[in-house]
């Protein structure tokens, strides 16, 4: 029993003891830095980014009030969400005839590019950043040491940059046209049933853009959070000494040269 139980102590605490050392290992004190505290940012925002523009979904709708009085009052609620295919978006149009009851419709417009593109450049930028972290934390000798780490996390930066400023301005843009198709008015005037003397269309729910709009908001938080982060990680690499030796080096001969015309 003392035997059997003596191993399962043991294999108890070969994990513990493994997790204790990957955490005594970690060096938290580089979330203190520029470096690591601006990559923790950049990794809160991008969850914040992709979650909101992710999530979204909202409701629009509009009134037919036919004046037929063989039919009531017919409300229409159409509902919507990533990644806004509106096209795909169908929803029932009465008509006021005696024949016929109602008609499908679809809403307008595909603005799946712009918030598929900002979703994926937010999961692309969470996954980074974590990466960086955990190198940043626990192999920061590797990271000093080696200087194609610095060279490749400083372009992989700008270029994050760069994508966030136009996914930002794109998903605002494409934001912005969503807004216009799903307004209540949009939806009223693209049924045939609303230009007609035979029904009057009032506007019905309106879609809340709430989170949509912080959505845009976290992207170009993301956008300055990476271009600010530039100038950082650049300090990392092989060029930003190379330029201060340069620096240095006119400075050198010049008070070298000082000095022998000093003697003379």
């Amino acid at each position: 029993m003392s035997s059997t139980e003596s191993s399962g102590r043991t294999a108890d605490k070969s994990p513990r003891q493994q997790v204790d050392r990957l955490l005594v290992g970690l060096r938290w004190r580089r979330l203190e830095e520029p470096l690591g505290f601006i990559k923790v940012l950049q990794w809160l925002f991008a969850i914040f980014a992709f979650g909101s523009c992710g999530s979204y979904s909202g409701e629009t709708g509009a009134m037919v009030l036919c004046n037929n009085e063989a039919k009531d009052v017919s409300s229409i609620i159409v509902s919507f969400g990533y990644p806004f295919r509106l096209h795909r978006v169908q929803y029932e149009m009465p008509l006021c005839d005696d024949d016929s009851t109602s008609k499908t419709m679809h809403l307008m417009g595909d603005f799946s590019a712009p918030a598929e593109f900002f979703v994926t450049l937010g999961i692309f930028s969470f996954f980074y950043t974590m990466a960086a972290l955990v190198l940043y934390l626990r192999f920061h000798n590797l990271y000093t040491e080696n200087r194609r780490f610095p060279l490749v996390d400083f372009c992989v930066t700008v270029s994050f940059t760069f994508f966030w400023l136009v996914a930002a301005a794109a998903w605002g843009k494409g934001l912005t046209d969503i807004k216009g198709a799903t307004r209540p008015s949009s939806l009223t005037a693209a049924m045939s049933v609303c230009h007609g003397e035979e029904a009057v269309c009032s506007a019905g729910a309106t879609p809340s853009m709430g989170l949509a709009n912080i959505s845009v908001i976290f992207g170009f938080i993301n956008f300055f959070l990476w271009a600010g982060n530039c100038w950082f990680v650049f300090k990392e690499t092989p060029w930003h000494g190379q330029g201060q030796d340069q620096d240095q080096g006119p400075s050198q001969e010049s008070a070298v040269e000082q000095g022998a015309v000093e003697k003379q």
